[in-house]
């Protein structure tokens, strides 16, 4: 029985209604309309990378629409093996010499690409090669082209391809060669889109402060004939000036060493840092504390409507060590505002609210620090465990001073004892901290907005652990990176040994776990 005969005999099967009217049989018309002038085997790759499904019987069809009836075809079409689409693709390989059909080599390769498995060893190491030689060909002549957007995925998914034998044992088992080529291609990729998106946000922001700052100057040259105060000063939007100085003052011999580390922001139009996306600040606290969603829901709600941050004086009360002033910073962090940390315990009013000029040690008051610590106008400052602060009147109590710096009436013309002029630090927040309220008095309870601050417990502790491991890894100046999770063994010692309350125990399990690692690696 002669082959031909075999052939003509020969029927491909039958596909979905569905794989035939989408499928390479119709590709002069049905392609994605960013695909059409593709090369076919990057067109294929677009379709796995895009979860497209029938793709072998997009090929099958496409092939049976140049070499019907191919029992090679007939065969791959009936068990969709690996073997059997190589045998297919060195008929399609044979043909595209014998009958000078450039177009059958092409098919050959997406045969390949498509029925490949992932490499594990050198058995299709050959074929492989092929492919990959091919799509890293098509890809450099059509990014010549091919618009940037449809470049990224194609590079993704040609070095995707090309990695492949490097990165087997990270790679899903099971899945065919050209699926985990786009996973690979977008691990790969990852870091690189991440950065350019900052990039693009940066310019963005850019650009839009420069528009603004533009603004803001036409609006000023506009009105700087009738308007007075800081329309007219040209001071622009968003922006306050702290201290104001004369030439004279500045020049002072005096004065020298106090206003030297303060040149940058006296007489200076400061920034005040604007409200982010509050969705955004509230998940990414969300996922550090989860335990304190009523307290993030009462602290954020002071800013809804606000174009630059300003929050009220908050006061956290709680137990020890259940993440209080963490918290609080992280708050400041997330808004992107300086922090200014101050221990209650070792505090006084003499030396918060500043002292005299005619004093050797003269210093401004640490509000206005926190402003030349931060270069923006509105600084976080944190005083932590409000309690402790001395209850001494000798050089005045901290609790007393912190009483002008907390009214909207006195902290926008503070009269700053080391300056001597009154300086404008009405935009600044305030966050206190504090064990129990019991020792405050009165006047500080009612300046501050008073929430209870609550302690985690066993569900929250995957929660926990990044943070805590990341503030450890900090502690010893390494980058986060570079401390691995803890691992199995190591998470159940964790979860026996708390169970809830103090954060600050918990770091110290987790310090003390990690510190027997380091010792077991090595004695390795």
């Amino acid at each position: 029985m002669s082959t031909t005969d075999d052939a003509d005999d020969i029927d491909l099967p039958a596909l979905e209604d569905d794989a035939v009217s989408t499928g390479a049989a119709a590709d002069s018309s049905d392609w994605d309309e960013r695909l059409k002038d593709l090369p076919r085997l990057l067109r294929y790759s677009m379709l796995i990378t895009d979860g497209a499904s029938h793709v072998e019987q997009r090929v099958i069809a496409e092939i049976d629409e140049l070499c019907p009836q191919l029992p090679h075809n007939a065969a791959w079409a009936a068990a969709l093996g690996v073997d059997a689409g190589l045998v297919l693709a060195a008929e399609l390989d044979h043909r595209a010499v014998t009958q000078n059909e450039p177009t059958l080599r092409s098919l050959a390769d997406a045969v390949r690409l498509v029925c490949l498995p992932t490499p594990r060893d050198r058995t299709y190491f050959e074929d492989h090669r092929r492919v990959g030689k091919a799509l890293i060909q098509a890809f450099q002549a059509t990014s010549m082209h091919a618009e940037q957007e449809l470049c990224c995925d194609l590079e993704r998914f040609a070095f995707g391809w090309a990695a492949l034998p490097a990165c087997t044992d990270l790679l899903p088992r099971g899945a065919s060669a050209a699926r985990n080529a786009a996973i690979l291609g977008n691990r790969m990729a990852e870091y690189r889109v991440a950065a350019a998106a900052i990039a693009v946000r940066r310019k963005a922001k850019e650009e839009e402060e420069r528009r603004r700052k533009k603004e803001a100057e036409e609006k000023a040259n506009v009105r700087s004939e009738q308007a007075p105060g800081a329309a007219a000063e040209g001071i622009p939007e968003h922006h306050l000036v702290v201290a104001r100085l004369s030439s004279e003052e500045m020049k002072n011999v005096k004065l020298k060493d106090i206003i030297g580390p303060l040149k940058g922001v006296i007489n200076t139009a400061l920034r005040l840092v604007e409200v982010p996306p509050l969705h955004e600040v509230r998940s990414t606290l969300l996922l550090e504390f989860p335990y304190a969603i009523d307290v993030i829901d009462f602290a954020l709600a002071d800013l809804v409507g606000r174009l630059t941050v300003k929050l009220r004086p908050l006061l956290l009360v709680g137990d020890p060590g259940g993440g209080k002033s963490r918290f609080a910073r992280r708050l400041g962090e997330a808004l992107g505002l300086s922090i200014w940390r101050e221990d209650a315990s070792r505090a006084d009013g003499a030396v918060f609210g500043g002292t005299d000029r005619r004093w050797h040690s003269a210093e401004p008051c640490h509000p206005f620090l926190a402003i030349a610590q931060g270069k923006i106008g509105n600084p976080l400052v944190l005083t932590d465990e409000i309690e402790k602060a001395g209850t001494r009147s000798d050089y005045g109590r901290l609790w007393d001073c912190l009483l002008g710096f907390l009214e909207a009436e006195s902290n926008c013309r503070y009269p700053d004892p080391a300056l001597q002029v009154s300086v404008d630090l009405s935009q600044i927040s305030y966050i206190a901290t504090a064990n129990s309220l019991d020792p405050l008095p009165a006047p500080i309870r009612d300046r501050f907005r008073v929430i209870t601050f609550p302690k985690p417990s066993a569900k929250h502790l995957d929660a926990l652990l990044p943070a805590v491991i990341a503030d450890l890894a900090k502690e010893r100046s390494l980058d986060a990176n570079w401390v691995p999770p803890l691992d199995g063994a190591e998470h159940a010692a964790v979860a026996r040994l708390w169970r809830s309350g103090s954060v600050r125990r918990l770091g110290r399990i987790v310090e003390a776990i990690l510190r027997q690692r380091d010792l077991r690696a090595t004695r390795n």
